[in-house]
């Protein structure tokens, strides 16, 4: 019998704490969890303008089938400019994935060592980042250097650096966060120093070798290194809550791609077609296959479903400082992913 009562009790406090976590959660998400499924993507995507986005972008490709294309909102809401599925973007963090098979390349072809470390690659930073001699180029790739992020600094996305040295001098001599490899923390830092080290050793940007040796052989032409490689008006516009006016010439160091390019990146990392087997099991033991990236005004989710054999790529283009449309986007994403199981079945 105290048995029973204790299971009461418990599932009173449980369903107490469940109500009053609700108190502490915008409803919207809520709202965005609880509508009832559409029975197509074009559905789901078309309630990303009610639930506070500017746009939306989404693509779709299943393995052996024709790629598809998803748009609603506005590309430019200033002057009501249809969201444009062809649109580029600001792709922020899913940038890693290419600078990853980039170290896995040049490591297999032997012009890196993933055991060397930061000091001996640049022996010019051995006084002014903690533990550079201990810090390993795989560490590096792994987020488990230890050294600060430099998007956490101060005023960092106020005034955003000019310049890879301007960001990187905003850490130096800074304490490390933790001893280089007893922790994981993301860090923009790590893929900086990775950026100015693919230029070193290759003696071209590390975009450059990227076009070359990632882009080109796919087939890619509508990824960039930068907005000032690019048409701005074929950037979708970027908005951030609070500020009243279009911010996508505001230069944060993404790269800038259309969401077919990232699709089919991502579709090649993982079904093969990018890395030969060897250079497969290095890029296997360092790094992932899919990503997120967000900046001021971009939200971006790329991954690769084995089930389906399908890679889908949404771009949202409104971010908030309460970070609630993040999970928007992430609650956008999954209701897609599951009006595309559900056809699977």
């Amino acid at each position: 019998m105290a048995k029973k009562k204790k299971k009461q009790i418990f599932r009173i406090v449980l369903f107490a704490g469940t109500i009053i976590s609700l108190f502490f959660v915008p409803w919207i998400l809520v709202k965005a969890w609880l509508t009832p499924l559409p029975d197509t993507v074009q559905g789901v995507v078309n309630e990303a303008p009610r639930l506070g986005f500017d746009g939306i972008i989404v693509y779709v490709h299943q393995k052996g089938h024709k790629p598809q294309f998803y748009a609603a909102g506005w590309k430019n809401t200033e002057k009501k400019i249809p969201a444009d599925p062809h649109a580029l973007f600001k792709i922020a963090s899913i940038g890693k994935l290419y600078n990853a098979v980039a170290i896995t390349q040049l490591v297999y072809n032997n012009k890196l060592s993933l055991d060397s470390t930061l000091a001996y690659y640049f022996p010019n930073l051995a006084g002014h980042i903690q533990y550079a001699n201990q810090i390993t180029l795989r560490m590096l790739v792994q987020h488990r250097s230890g050294i600060p992020n430099i998007t956490n600094t101060p005023n960092f996305w106020a005034n955003p650096p000019k310049t890879p040295q301007d960001a990187l001098s905003r850490v130096l001599n800074k304490p490390a966060d933790f001893k280089p490899g007893t922790k994981y923390e993301y860090s923009n830092t790590n893929y900086l120093l990775i950026s100015m080290l693919i230029q070193k050793v290759t003696g071209e940007s590390s975009f450059r070798y990227i076009k070359k040796n990632i882009l080109e052989p796919l087939g890619l032409k509508h990824t960039y290194g930068s907005i000032h490689q690019i048409n701005m008006k074929d950037l979708m516009s970027g908005y951030y809550v609070g500020v009243d006016h279009d911010i996508k010439s505001v230069d944060y160091g993404s790269m800038v791609a259309s969401a077919e390019d990232v699709g089919e990146f991502v579709m090649a990392l993982n079904d093969g077609r990018l890395l030969n087997a060897k250079e497969q099991a290095i890029y296997s033991s360092l790094y992932k296959y899919n990503h997120t990236g967000l900046i001021p005004g971009y939200q971006s989710i790329a991954k690769y479903f084995k089930s389906m054999n399908t890679v889908v790529v949404q771009f949202t283009n409104t971010t908030n400082f309460s970070g609630y449309n993040w999970s928007l986007s992430e609650i956008i994403y999954h209701r897609i992913i599951k009006v595309l199981r559900k056809k699977a079945d």
